[in-house]
């Protein structure tokens, strides 16, 4: 990547820089200033090593702004997402020009994920109490965790459970904090986690009904590099990918048009793919 030869805060600084003029169009030393709370030459030297990588379109400066102008045929170094330029460049303090929405603060006890990190890391088998949304609290269940899971918003803790004879599926926030937290070795017959092993190959067309002109911006929205779109996690976190992506939702903009699974999660195929957990 580039970059990776320099030191970590310097990095840091050239991505950022990198970003405001892809993102923003424009960049200049006061931005480097603000945001790492550096000197004007330690800013300024930032710049000159950055204008040395950026030879084949490199920034032109405007000395009415004061400032550095991206070039029209502008290609970013280090290529960004869009949410994470608005974390990074477009979320201003000093200026409104963007607001975001307030996220949930899901508070997850710390203890309880070290307990359950600690099992998952030594394969141990370990005794919680959790309380479901479909069944409530249960009496105390013994599990076996074997990987966390991020869907975006949440993070989830695969695991065999005993009780019920299957891989599941916990939210660690959920597992009381006055469970026995037990531990033992689990049986030396232990089910494979089939679901967890298979890779689940999705491909994705625009929702059936749209017009032609809908489904041109869905297809470039989504960054389609032909009519369909693969998407690639396992078969276990299906349902938090058509969660995450909306699938499930009366006004989708997307569909599923196939799915193909393959248990060789190592192969490579080359292709775009998103792997939630």
């Amino acid at each position: 990547m580039e970059f990776d030869d320099l030191k970590h805060a310097q990095r840091e600084r050239l991505i950022f820089l990198d970003q405001c003029l892809t993102w923003r169009g424009m960049a200049n030393r006061r931005d480097l200033i603000d945001r790492f709370d550096i000197s004007t030459a330690q800013a300024a030297l930032d710049f000159r090593l950055y204008l040395e990588r950026a030879r084949h379109t490199p920034p032109t400066y405007d000395p009415v702004r004061k400032a550095y102008l991206a070039a029209l045929d502008h290609k970013p170094l280090v290529p960004s997402t869009l949410n994470e330029a608005f974390a990074a460049v477009l979320a201003e303090s000093n200026l409104p020009l963007s607001v975001a929405l307030p996220q949930p603060e899901r508070r997850a006890d710390a203890s309880v994920v070290s307990r359950l990190y600690q099992a998952m890391r030594n394969r141990w088998a370990i005794h919680v109490q959790y309380t479901s949304m479909t069944s409530g609290a249960d009496a105390g269940q013994w599990i076996v965790p074997t990987h966390f899971v991020s869907d975006g918003e949440k993070v989830h803790v695969r695991a065999f459970s005993f009780k019920h004879e299957a891989y599941r599926t916990y939210l660690p926030i959920r597992v009381s904090t006055g469970s026995s937290f037990q531990t033992r070795a689990p049986p030396e017959q232990f089910p494979d986690d089939t679901d967890w092993n298979t890779r689940a190959r999705i491909w994705l067309g625009p929702k059936t009904g749209l017009t032609p002109e809908q489904a041109a911006v869905v297809r470039t929205e989504y960054g389609f590099e032909g009519e369909l779109l693969c998407v690639e996690t396992r078969k276990a976190l299906e349902f938090f990918l058509d969660r995450r992506w909306g699938l499930d939702q009366e006004d989708a903009r997307l569909e599923r048009v196939r799915t193909e699974y393959d248990d060789d999660l190592e192969k490579t195929t080359g292709r775009r793919s998103v792997t939630i957990g």
